[in-house]
């Protein structure tokens, strides 16, 4: 169920490497704006896997047989970094539903880590599809960490893990995880550092979209 956007060149392309760009990355208002709109792509490819319902609709001269989208949409994203991809899929999904993740990296002296989860508030979603936004998908763990979080919540008909970058090893342990989850990506790299960063990446994608953070 792995969705790769790069396997056909796109405009996509473009919004990508001016996220890896440093030079251009600075700027943190393109920085959030190509998010946006990467995700906004990415809501479109998505919306071919739901389920219509036909209707009529009336025009000034006649009815036009159309279709609408009979799927009920949850947009998950995991704060801070997603929100402007979470902007990008709530332009096209706009009757969509919302769940918000407050997960962070707790580091310890040995190197490793562990993902705290702080707040996460989510509207009933039994039978429901389930999109969960995160730009950068390392080792899985704050994926796994928020579809655990979710389970309270009821079990979705369809569950789309949406991320800008990834490296192949969370790739694997997510499909592991979920084989029945969509993964949607637009860049998969080899690489994960020894405190498990993507590389080449492009950085910390929620320090890059709104400022850097207190390390106290």
């Amino acid at each position: 169920m792995l969705h790769n956007l790069s396997n056909n060149n796109s405009i996509s392309d473009h919004f990508v490497s001016q996220l890896r760009s440093e030079s251009i990355q600075s700027d943190g208002m393109r920085f959030r704006k190509n998010l946006e709109r990467l995700a906004q792509i990415m809501a479109y490819e998505i919306s071919k896997t739901m389920n219509y319902t036909e209707l009529e609709v009336h025009t000034p001269l006649g009815i036009a047989h159309e279709s609408k989208i009979e799927d009920q949409v949850v947009l998950g994203t995991i704060l801070r970094a997603g929100l402007p991809m979470h902007h990008g899929f709530l332009s096209y999904f706009d009757d969509a539903e919302n769940a918000f993740i407050s997960s962070f990296r707790s580091h310890h002296k040995d190197g490793s880590f562990e993902i705290k989860m702080e707040y996460l508030t989510c509207p009933n979603l039994e039978g429901k599809v389930l999109i969960l936004a995160d730009p950068m998908l390392a080792t899985g763990a704050s994926i796994q960490a928020a579809l655990e979080g979710l389970e309270d919540f009821g079990t979705p008909s369809a569950i789309h893990i949406s991320v800008i970058i990834s490296s192949s090893e969370g790739i694997d342990y997510i499909k592991r995880l979920y084989p029945k989850a969509h993964i949607w990506v637009y860049r998969i790299d080899d690489e994960l550092t020894a405190k498990s960063y993507i590389v080449p990446g492009l950085g910390d994608a929620g320090d890059l979209a709104f400022g850097s953070k207190s390390q106290d």
